[in-house]
């Protein structure tokens, strides 16, 4: 390619877009150049985790139109940012990725951006189209920003895979779409309802929403009532494993309220009453807003889905057991548990002798097609 290809390059729909030349790509580099946010990512994945570093090339950061200003990156209080990555060295492939939980489009620098670079992958990553505690307050209809979470994740693909096929003057052999927790669920639902985009999936964790259940609504507050009123049969009974139990007391504390909170404020906002209070079964408005994002399981692409037993946000039971159970028809989907995986790497940290991290499978079911 040209010396200053990386001049030229654009991403298709950009409305802005800041391109440099990067000595490293990795969080190694990016770090000190100010090309990621260490926020983003921090506690997605351990310490053990190896580090990545030396991989040269092009990112591009900016973002799409859009008419919300969750994002604050950059100090461009602009929805919608992306981050595109393109090694020196392409060996032909393209990872492409949305942010889990709330987070921004740095969130899977760690977990995938490094990694996927130190194969000669390139990356693409998004903040979903709203970000925060507050990602509930873009749209106007209960289930707005997570419809959108899935439009954006397309138009990244889309716009990924031509900045790849005008970087390096031909198309990128495999398109890879991996995530995370809410990630997670949008690999599932882009191989459900965009398969020519990628060739495979690979998803950890993923966030299952049906309109019958289960999902997070009839889990949540079962769990949060039985921690409330010291019921630990009630959080078994909702689907978590009774071994995780030392790992409740963090869970209610940073995740489960919260958690229950912010989605009835997205699907069911006319809602009013306390989290442990909540009963998805009298809550019509939730259905109808869960129905704009539920998935099937009608995956059409090869997927595989790693989730660990221990994981005390999204229990094993009643996420990737059941969508496992739902995509076996396909003959397309490969299903890894994890005895002792939890939910986040991070706390593998503080309990290295009863954590397993997950992370590592994930970037190898990354490298390695099923």
């Amino acid at each position: 390619m040209p010396a200053n290809a990386h001049r030229l390059v654009r991403v298709p729909g950009a409305e802005y877009q800041e391109v440099a030349h990067l000595d490293d790509l990795t969080t190694a580099g990016t770090v000190a150049s100010g090309h990621t946010n260490p926020a983003d990512y921090a506690g997605v994945t351990h310490a053990g985790l190896p580090q990545q570093s030396g991989v040269p090339g092009v990112q591009i950061d900016g973002y799409f139109p859009d008419n919300s200003h969750t994002n604050t990156n950059h100090g461009w209080n602009h929805d919608s940012q992306f981050v595109v990555r393109l090694p020196e060295e392409w060996t032909g492939g393209l990872v492409v990725s949305g942010s889990p939980g709330v987070r921004a489009q740095y969130a899977n620098d760690k977990a995938i951006s490094d990694y996927a670079l130190s194969l000669g992958y390139a990356y693409a990553g998004t903040d979903k189209g709203n970000t925060g505690a507050e990602f509930f307050t873009d749209g106007l209809r209960p289930g707005d920003a997570i419809v959108e979470w899935n439009v954006r994740t397309t138009q990244l693909a889309r716009a990924a895979r031509a900045t790849v096929t005008q970087y390096y003057g031909h198309p990128a052999r495999e398109v890879v779409a991996a995530g995370i927790s809410n990630g997670g669920y949008l690999v599932r639902w882009q191989l459900e309802h965009h398969p020519a985009l990628y060739t495979r999936g690979v998803d950890l964790e993923g966030t299952l929403w049906t309109v019958k259940g289960p999902n997070p609504f009839t889990y949540l507050p079962q769990a949060i009532k039985g921690y409330e009123t010291h019921s630990s049969g009630s959080i078994v009974a909702a689907g978590f494993d009774p071994r995780s139990e030392f790992l409740w007391d963090y869970h209610y504390t940073v995740y489960w309220k919260l958690t229950q909170r912010i989605y009835a404020a997205e699907l069911d906002p006319t809602y009013t009453g306390g989290e442990a209070g909540y009963d998805y079964a009298t809550r019509p408005e939730a259905h109808k807003a869960i129905k704009r994002i539920a998935l099937t399981g009608k995956i059409k692409k090869p997927l595989v889905t790693i989730h660990g037993t221990y994981d005390s946000l999204l229990p094993i039971t009643q996420n990737a057991d059941v969508f496992a159970a739902m995509a076996a028809r396909t003959g397309l989907h490969t299903y890894q548990r994890v005895e002792a995986g939890n939910h986040v790497d991070g706390l593998v940290d503080a309990y290295p002798d009863r954590l397993v991290p997950l992370v590592p499978l994930f970037q190898e079911a990354i490298r390695t097609p099923s």
